[in-house]
């Protein structure tokens, strides 16, 4: 089906937004760490290579957690050196996520240049994901970044559980601010604010955002880390964007969730992102009907319907499912 034989967003630039939104895409990594079932690592190089090939500027490969905790993500050592071989150099511009410094090891073993640590605002999720209290995974992760800025890595941070926690509930803003703030000063370059488990709305995005600006950080130095589990996602990105934010974490097809929260489902879907996006005249530099593609494809590796609105519409009837194999 070519383009003018299916519907486009009517443009329609309000005014006031950024020109530009980069697009943190993380389906391989948070995306598929949540499936039931390991997805074998060529399966996983292609999705790589096709998201890469499709025009997303960051593409999150993997991490190296340890395979007791993510089974999903054992063979992330392969999945990097089979990127090596099919995109050369190009491949140590993927993003990794490590936990600690052995993380890091490994990371450095494959000539990784963009790692990312992943925090708690909250007490509780920082006990179960990082067997760490809250002031305690300050202490794990400082010599994990102190040794990837001197060796020459660009660092991201992650805080999750950012607008609520299933265990403790609602989480205050100056909690979220002071952790956040705290993991960023340890030497990262971004600090995507994670809404783990869904929960958040349009004003908590504001004020968490206000939040931050307040305690000194620039909209520059946020991204938002959005789960659709309520529905909200895409009103809580336009939210963020009106209030300065240009980066935003997306997962091809809607795929996700987090392991630790069970109530946590799958992340905002890159294709509904850029369909907005699109809508408001805001450029992405990503090819929507290539996205479309390689997450219907990728639906079909995993034998379910893609959770991306925009897939199901562009792609449940007209075999683009098909055309991606």
């Amino acid at each position: 089906m070519s383009t003018l034989d299916r519907p486009l967003p009517m443009t329609s630039a309000p005014g006031g937004l950024p020109d530009r939104v980069t697009i943190y895409e993380v389906g391989p990594r948070d995306g598929l760490q949540n499936e039931k079932t390991v997805v074998p690592t060529e399966v996983k190089a292609e999705f790589v290579t096709r998201l890469v090939a499709a025009g997303l500027p960051v593409v999150e490969a993997t991490s190296f957690v340890h395979p007791k905790w993510v089974p999903q993500l054992a063979d992330a050592a392969d999945l990097m050196t089979m990127l090596g071989e099919r995109m050369g150099p190009a491949a140590a511009d993927l993003p990794v996520l490590v936990p600690n410094e052995r993380g890091l090891d490994r990371a450095l073993e494959l000539g990784a240049r963009h790692i990312a640590i992943f925090g708690s605002a909250t007490e509780t999720f920082a006990t179960k994901n990082l067997n760490r209290s809250l002031d305690e995974q300050f202490a794990m992760f400082e010599p994990t970044v102190r040794r990837a800025r001197d060796a020459g890595l660009d660092v991201r941070a992650y805080v999750s559980m950012c607008f609520g926690d299933p265990w403790e509930g609602a989480v205050p803003v100056e909690q979220v601010v002071a952790v956040g703030k705290r993991l960023f000063d340890l030497g990262a370059s971004q600090l995507s604010l994670g809404d783990t488990i869904g929960v958040g709305t349009a004003g908590h995005v504001k004020e968490l955002v206000a939040g931050f600006t307040g305690a000194g950080m620039s909209v520059d130095q946020l991204a938002m880390h959005f789960h659709d589990t309520y529905g909200q996602a895409l009103a809580n990105a336009f939210s963020a964007l009106q209030e300065g934010i240009t980066t935003f974490d997306a997962s091809a097809g809607g795929l996700g969730g987090c392991p630790y929260a069970k109530s946590a489902t799958g992340n905002l879907a890159t294709e509904d992102l850029v369909w907005m996006l699109r809508g408001l005249g805001i450029e992405t530099g990503v090819d929507l009907d290539a996205v479309v593609a390689t997450s219907a494809w990728m639906a079909g590796q995993l034998g379910r319907p893609s959770p991306s609105a925009v897939v199901r519409a562009l792609a449940g009837a007209e075999g683009l499912a098909e055309s991606g194999t």
